[in-house]
């Protein structure tokens, strides 16, 4: 198998070749499914079945779409994994519930596709969220409006992501009938990597199997209210006739932003365009005059929800940012007490 073929090229081989000096029974390897602690491995020797080294803490555990340093274990179809070797970009969200930890959903991702769907699904304020993490991914995202056979009028709900997709392809789709399918051609390049991301039901598994041209994963109807299925219970690279890597992802009933408060400025283009015109550098486009946020918002430049939508999500990642430095104090005080009490023990002895 050739290492090109699954997006493997000199960013990574920097990386591995320390590695390499250090131990030359290691190999690369990119990390194509997980499941829960073991991982699926692609390497020139074919596929593997990979286990984290026992001293790998969880914050160095890979993710799909890592590629790792392996050491193959002798007699056998496995390796361990010895080191993920760094990220050139890397899909993240906070965790469920109210850890303040970083979720790598999928890494070393090329393009994402933010997968919506005509109908129930399409929802701008949902988008800007998913845009916003796709931004700070370091990927570059394009959003595939699926099931196109099944809208009452898609130039009209297009039409509402107008203000949604400052700088992004915007792509109508069918994965049931293939009909928009040939504008995704020019993302799915030998060796790039595509991760698809959205709601559960939008029909992210019904195109993996339409652009793989086979049955990978399988499918389930959506109900009359609009709800999906999770039918993805795990992230997977599939390998397309093309040479491009699909990444399918389960479907998201909810995205916790893991990102910085700058990274909107991609989101909400236009907004930062117009901050810049700002009297004040740093303006709250609350009261200050000569504010050019508040003079769109008053001519109708600027639509409201669209500003509401902003000044949410950046409450949001500057309470994130509280969080993250309230958990490193108080890790460093946890630190600083374990450094305590062994300097005390020493005293003693």
């Amino acid at each position: 198998m050739n290492l090109q073929d699954l997006g493997w090229d000199a960013f990574f081989a920097d990386a591995f070749e320390p590695l390499k000096i250090e131990n030359n029974n290691l190999i690369p390897a990119r990390v194509v499914a997980r499941h829960h602690g073991p991982c699926e491995l692609l390497t020139e020797r074919g596929r593997l079945g990979g286990v984290p080294a026992g001293r790998l803490g969880d914050d160095e555990l890979p993710a799909v779409g890592d590629w790792v340093a392996a050491r193959p274990l002798d007699g056998e179809k496995k390796a361990l994994i010895e080191a993920v070797l760094p990220r050139r970009s890397a899909f993240t969200r906070k965790e469920a519930w109210r850890r303040t930890v970083a979720q790598v959903v999928a890494a070393n991702v090329d393009i994402v596709f933010l997968v919506t769907a005509f109908g129930f699904d399409l929802n701008p304020r949902r988008l800007e969220r998913y845009l916003t993490a796709a931004w700070d991914s370091g990927a570059t995202p394009a959003i595939v409006v699926n099931k196109l056979d099944l809208a009452d009028d898609p130039a009209a709900e297009l039409a509402e992501l107008d203000a949604v997709a400052l700088g992004v392809a915007v792509h109508a789709v069918s994965a049931t009938t293939g009909e928009g399918l040939e504008e995704l051609e020019s993302h799915l390049q030998t060796g790039r990597t595509i991760a698809l991301l959205g709601s559960s039901g939008v029909g992210k598994s019904t195109l993996v199997n339409r652009l793989a041209g086979r049955q990978v994963l399988a499918t389930a109807e959506t109900s009359a209210a609009g709800r999906g299925r999770h039918t993805t219970t795990h992230r997977e690279l599939v390998p397309l006739p093309s040479g491009a890597l699909l990444l399918d992802t389960p479907g998201m009933r909810e995205l916790q932003l893991w990102a910085g408060e700058e990274t909107l400025d991609s989101t909400f283009a236009e907004i930062a365009e117009l901050a810049a015109e700002c009297r004040f550098n740093d303006c709250s486009h609350e009261h200050e005059p000569g504010c050019a946020v508040r003079a769109a918002l008053a001519d109708g430049s600027l639509e409201q929800e669209r500003y509401g939508s902003y000044r949410m999500l950046q409450r949001e990642l500057r309470a994130l940012e509280i969080r993250q430095d309230a958990r490193l104090r108080s890790e460093a005080r946890k630190e600083w007490r374990r450094f305590s009490r062994s300097q005390r023990k020493s005293s003693y002895r």
